[in-house]
């Protein structure tokens, strides 16, 4: 369809969860400027005539890079102190898409999931193999020290205590860490794409694997709808959250922003879940849903200014952007 009179959008997140007004100003203006960077890394792809999955790849890579956030640099350790990191990304006019699952030596996820769908035959490829992949492909791997951050290692060490103590988790960010990122995308040609990439759940075992990398899970987009989510993996996975939303808005005809809300504040918690997600339209509207303390946020359209947010006192992402860029009432 013709997106013409559409401006370029993007919305981005940096994780739902235990996100309140205690952390210091320090670590709240680095990451809103993170987020911020992000935006702005994404959105010049989309002002340079570049595709929706380029400004994903472009925003994901900024907060990978960053340790305040629960993917590639920042990801949390399991239980035997290793970080296993999963991406996927999807192109919504085409339903290409890529996944990478367990991996511990790459130092962008998203950019290997990008790779998994544009040089291979296959949609996931997961541990070992999916490194063979990368090095096959040119890319280079980092050492697993790369990833360690004294925070997620302290984090890990609270944990493993109160499992000694056969205690449950007394801190929800310790024993479930939402802080993987994501980003959805809208370019000049009207076309859609969705991106996840997280470091998992703090003191996850047997090779968890979350809803990031699972298509319909955590990541999906069609030629209407893209979803990027973040929360209680599990739960995600059971709903088939991010492709409920899409169904929801493409089959249904349900506004975005009420589709997403059904799902993420609706049928998720009834099954005991929780966390957020971000969706967009093909019309530009976006929506981001979330029913945790704060969730880490940010969107940029028509008017080419970033918009940033943490806690749940603040804008929810749908009220700021002028209405030529596509935000609905």
């Amino acid at each position: 369809m013709s997106q013409a009179a559409t401006p370029p959008v993007l919305v981005i997140h940096g994780g739902a969860g235990v996100i309140r007004r205690e952390m210091t100003p320090v670590r709240e203006k680095a990451i809103r400027a993170a987020l911020t960077l992000a935006l702005k890394s994404g959105y010049a792809e989309l002002k340079a005539g570049k595709s929706s999955l380029d400004a994903v790849a472009a925003a994901l890579v900024v907060l990978e890079d960053d340790p305040n956030f629960n993917a590639g640099k920042g990801s949390v350790f399991t239980h035997d102190g290793r970080n296993e990191l999963d991406a996927a990304i999807m192109d919504g006019n085409t339903l290409s898409a890529g996944a990478v699952a367990d991996v511990q030596r790459v130092k962008n996820p998203i950019l290997l999931a990008r790779a998994v769908m544009e040089k291979s035959s296959h949609v996931m490829l997961a541990g070992d193999g999916a490194e063979e992949f990368a090095k096959e492909i040119g890319m280079p791997l980092v050492d697993a020290a790369y990833f360690r951050t004294d925070e997620r290692w302290q984090q890990l060490q609270k944990a493993l205590k109160e499992d000694a103590a056969k205690k449950p988790h007394g801190d929800v960010e310790t024993a479930k860490h939402f802080g993987t990122v994501g980003a959805v995308a809208l370019d000049a040609q009207g076309h859609l794409a969705a991106g996840t990439s997280t470091g998992g759940m703090t003191d996850k075992r047997w090779g968890r694997i979350g809803d990031s990398p699972i298509i319909g899970a955590g990541t999906y987009a069609n030629s209407g709808c893209a979803v990027s989510a973040t929360g209680w993996g599990e739960f995600y996975i059971r709903t088939v959250a991010a492709h409920e939303i899409c169904m929801k808005v493409t089959q249904v005809r349900v506004p975005i922003k009420r589709a997403a809300a059904e799902v993420i504040n609706q049928e998720i918690p009834a099954l005991g879940g929780n966390g957020g997600a971000i969706a967009l339209d093909a019309e530009g509207h976006i929506s981001i849903p979330f029913n945790t303390d704060g969730m880490y946020r940010g969107w940029i359209g028509g008017d080419g200014v970033p918009h940033v947010a943490i806690y749940g006192d603040e804008d929810d992402g749908t009220t700021e952007l002028p209405v030529e860029s596509g935000v609905s009432p």
